[in-house]
């Protein structure tokens, strides 16, 4: 009977195991074709007057391609997410250009707290598509990260569009993080949305380690 329900227990590991990997590998690959799509006409269109611009669009692109492709990390450090997201706003800033603004307020004592890959980057593309892309005259994106009580909170938060749009395009990307959190830190990892005076915001709450630093 003490096998039998060590030998449950192990199963019962490992399927919850291989339902957070077929949850990160579905989130990995939501890449938009469009995205890539018009991120390819950008770069085309910079090679012949702007060459190095081009080029560094290239780098980033290919960054983002490579975190999609990693399976094998469970964590990265708040750092390594956020240079994701930067590579992605940079490219993005290619075809939005003055219409799309960006605000970061990231204390240093959180940079190096760990953090499943692809957990802001969904948030910050979310805000693209859903707040600034469908809005003529665009907006701000905003993003915050502190400590507070032995967690880190990062906030991602963008105007409402003018045309009504709403944020029913993200649900799924907000599962998949949602239950990778749950699966990773338990009830100590929490993922919020709210809508208040024409801004929308995605609170992420989760425990601050630093892996041993």
């Amino acid at each position: 009977m003490a096998l039998r329900y060590f030998y449950i227990q192990h199963l019962g590991r490992a399927q919850k195991q291989a339902e957070l990997q077929a949850r990160i590998e579905a989130l990995q690959a939501r890449i938009r074709p469009h995205f890539l799509f018009n991120s390819m006409n950008s770069i085309a269109s910079l090679i012949d007057f702007d060459p190095q611009k081009a080029e560094a669009a290239v780098l980033d692109l290919s960054a983002l391609f490579r975190a999609t492709l990693n399976t094998s990390a469970n964590f990265v450090s708040l750092k390594e997410e956020l240079s994701l997201c930067q590579r992605y706003l940079n490219i993005e800033a290619l075809r939005l250009g003055n219409r799309l603004s960006v605000e970061w307020k990231v204390s240093e004592e959180v940079k190096l707290t760990l953090i499943p890959p692809l957990t802001i980057q969904p948030l910050i593309e979310n805000a693209i598509y859903h707040g600034i892309q469908p809005s003529t005259q665009g907006g701000e994106v905003k993003l915050e990260a502190y400590l507070r009580d032995a967690s880190v909170y990062v906030l991602v938060s963008n105007p409402v569009a003018e045309c009504g749009s709403t944020h029913t395009g993200s649900q799924t990307a907000l599962e998949n993080i949602q239950a990778r959190l749950k699966a990773l830190f338990n009830e100590e990892a929490v993922l919020k949305t709210s809508q208040l005076n024409g801004v929308f915001t995605c609170m992420l709450r989760f425990p601050a380690d630093q892996g041993g630093q």
